[in-house]
Formats: structure tokens, sequence, C-alpha cells
């Protein structure tokens, strides 16, 4: 799952809703600084303060990733784009299409249910936007495994870069999707992506129900 699915049930509360962001968001701003479920756990609570509130968010993205990764249906999508991505790199056996497979699946997973939730991206920026980015790192920090500094600036960039809103469109997705192969150090993805990616959105619509079975969801 990616930011989005993740977060999209909680926009009424913020500090929820931005704990389900920071296991990802952690992976971009400081990959030492992790969020493991046993620094988590001990401040999970039903109180309404900022720390329970982000370790719940927290503990929810974590629960969330462990049955969505085992789901019948992303097995299966993750599988079918990877063989779409393999399509394109006949020729390079190096390419990571397994990786491909499962990070597009995710974020092609986001475009749908944005698509079929009229306005819900337009609230999920606004909760982003009701946060303290500072209060938010110190909190943060005491449940990672390593401090860092960095986190309230990308709090803040995150809110206004508003990246998700390009997933509506392929091309602007593709931009977003060789932004993240730069960061992990993979070669640039061609131009007949965009097909892949227009392809993958009509599995993934067809296939919601599969991705995010209601018993879970």
């Amino acid at each position: 799952m990616n930011y989005f699915a993740h977060g999209m049930r909680f926009v009424d509360r913020p500090y929820y809703m931005v704990g389900t962001a920071l296991p990802d968001l952690m992976a971009v701003v400081d990959r030492r600084a992790r969020l493991r479920i046993k620094n988590v756990a001990p401040f999970v609570s039903e109180e309404p303060t900022i720390e329970a509130e982000l370790a719940s968010g927290i503990k929810q993205h974590l629960d969330d990733d462990h049955w969505f990764h085992s789901t019948q249906g992303f097995l299966e999508i993750s599988t079918d784009m990877s063989i779409l991505f393999r399509q394109i790199f006949t020729h390079d056996e190096t390419a990571r299409v397994g990786f491909l497979g499962h990070i597009v699946t995710e974020l092609l997973l986001d475009r749908v249910l944005i698509e079929q939730n009229p306005g819900l991206i337009d609230e999920y920026y606004a909760a982003f936007s009701e946060i303290d980015p500072l209060q938010t790192e110190i909190a943060t920090n005491k449940m990672t495994t390593k401090e860092t500094d960095k986190l309230k600036l990308w709090l803040t960039q995150f809110s206004k870069e508003a990246f998700l809103r390009d997933y509506l469109d392929s091309q602007r997705m593709l931009v977003r999707l060789n932004q993240v192969m730069n960061r992990v150090k993979l070669q640039p993805l061609p131009v007949e992506t965009i097909s892949v990616l227009n392809t993958g959105r009509k599995i993934v619509e067809k296939r919601l129900n599969d991705l995010l079975p209601p018993e879970h969801f």
C-alpha cells in the first residue's frame, strides 16, 4: 500500500493519518531512522495525544502492509505488472522487474482510489496542513531507531509538493516514478512505461476488491 491507501480512511484524525505515512516517509527522510513495531507499540494508546495518535497510525500502516502483501490480488497483479515490464526490458536481464511490479501496483492503487473518491485527496492534504511538523518530529524520534532532524522539513515539503495528485496522469506518474528510480539508484524508465501504467490502471480498477478485501479494508 502507498500513502493515500494507508491514510484515506483517517482524514478526520490528522496525526493518526500522518502516522500511517511515516514508515514510508522515513525511508526517504533518513533510512537509518526506522520505525519498528517493538519501539512503536509502547506508545500506542487511546489517549488523544500526538504521540499516541502517531504511534497508532504507524501501527496501522505496519498491520496494513502485512495483510496487503499477502493477498492473492497483490501477488497476482504485481506479477502481471512485472511481466509487462519484462516486455519493455526484453534485452536487459538486470532490470528489476519484480521491484517495478510491486511498487507500480501500489502507486496505481492510489490512483484508482483517488479517482473513485472525488475530493478526498483535498481532505488528505488539508489534514496534513493541520499538524505541527516540529512536534511530529519530536514525537516520532521517540519511536525511531535513530533520531533525525530532517522530518519536519520533509513533512512541510510533502504537503506543499502534493505529488499524489500527479498519479492521476500516466505521464506525470512516470516522472514521479523516475524520481523513485533515481533515489534507489536504478536506471530511469523509458516512455514505453506509460502504456504499462495505462494497462495496469485498468487491471487494478477491475480487481480493487481483491487488493482491498472488505474484511481488512
